[in-house]
């Protein structure tokens, strides 16, 4: 009887102290290694999300496994390949020194978690550290600055399903989007800024963004609107002409209709208007990965270059800057 005794008064004494507080930070995620077993399981994974590919799920099954996994991991192996480092992924090694420098800002008022919605460490692995730890308040903090279903939504399932498992379900603060925090608009003006002063003024700046299907915004995501207006924010504060900032979205595949103007189509056309000098930067993306490092760095400087263009830059993503750090503090902060 006792030790009944000593259960329910450690609950008591656990109810009356202030909760605990987590913060999980979330990603897209990236393959284990850059070869085609790993890409076929992380593939598999992400392809799978019925929030990434929107068609009835038994034909979609059909096409997964018997077309798209025996020809996709190896291509996609190679573009991994290409952008691999010491450290390994550089999404996961970026998003694990944001990691790190959140978590010394906070100053141990909170315990901060990593966690990758598709990939490893996992969003399921990141939930289970915290809940070892007796976190009873958990903020969520996807690092995807402008809202979309695919993305942000998504994260919320996966969130969503592991927390079905748990008995005690903490208190939660979800951030959906964080595009119009003004600390992270000033941190992208000034890598605009910083651009301009070591290359001079482009005549063109590309803010491309990741794609979705055109549907999705028919349907009521409201990305696209926070991406138009991340461009105007942004450039603003940098003081550019608006007339010289173009919005365009890539990384799109299959055959729908996607946002538009496509990334690369709008790079092939723009030397035959006279543009031959741009600046591209990827306002969506918190961390540099493979759409930004391969996709903008590489295919699409050479498309540009091919179609007569002579200056091509990238404008890196935000990753652990500063004036960045800052900006995600501030959003944790306001839920604290």
């Amino acid at each position: 009887m006792a030790k009944y005794s000593a259960l329910t008064d450690n609950a008591h004494d656990t109810v009356k102290q202030s909760p605990k507080v987590g913060v999980l930070l979330t990603n897209l995620g990236t393959p284990d290694a850059p070869d085609a077993p790993a890409l076929r399981r992380y593939l598999a994974e992400f392809l799978s999300d019925p929030r990434i590919v929107e068609i009835p799920q038994i034909l979609w099954k059909i096409i997964l496994h018997g077309i798209i996994l025996r020809v996709r991991p190896k291509k996609s192996a190679a573009l991994y390949a290409s952008i691999w480092t010491d450290e390994g992924s550089p999404l996961l090694a970026i998003a694990q020194k944001q990691q790190r420098k959140i978590a010394e800002s906070l100053a141990g008022r909170a315990q901060v978690a990593l966690g990758m919605r598709y990939g490893n460490p996992s969003i399921a692995s990141a939930l289970q550290q915290l809940q070892q730890s007796g976190v009873r308040k958990i903020i969520v903090l996807p690092l995807y600055p402008q809202y979309a279903a695919a993305t942000v939504g998504s994260t919320f399932d996966a969130l969503a399903r592991e927390l079905t498992r748990w008995r005690w379900v903490p208190e939660l603060s979800f951030i959906s989007g964080y595009a119009e925090n003004d600390t992270y608009l000033e941190a992208l003006a000034a890598t605009l800024r910083e651009h301009q002063a070591q290359h001079g003024t482009p005549q063109k700046w590309v803010f491309s963004y990741h794609g979705t299907p055109k549907f999705s915004l028919e349907k009521g995501d409201p990305y696209y609107c926070f991406c138009v207006k991340t461009t105007r924010q942004a450039a603003a504060r940098a003081g550019l002409n608006p007339d010289d900032c173009l919005t365009t979205f890539q990384s799109r595949f299959g055959k729908a209709e996607w946002l538009k103007p496509y990334t690369d189509q709008t790079l092939a056309e723009l030397p035959q208007q006279g543009v031959k000098n741009i600046a591209i930067l990827s306002p969506a993306f918190s961390a540099d990965c493979l759409e930004t490092l391969e996709e903008l760095e590489e295919e699409n400087r050479e498309t540009f270059i091919e179609a007569g263009g002579e200056q091509y830059h990238y404008i890196a993503a935000l990753n652990d800057r500063d004036d960045h750090i800052r900006a995600l503090v501030e959003v944790i902060e306001q839920r604290l």
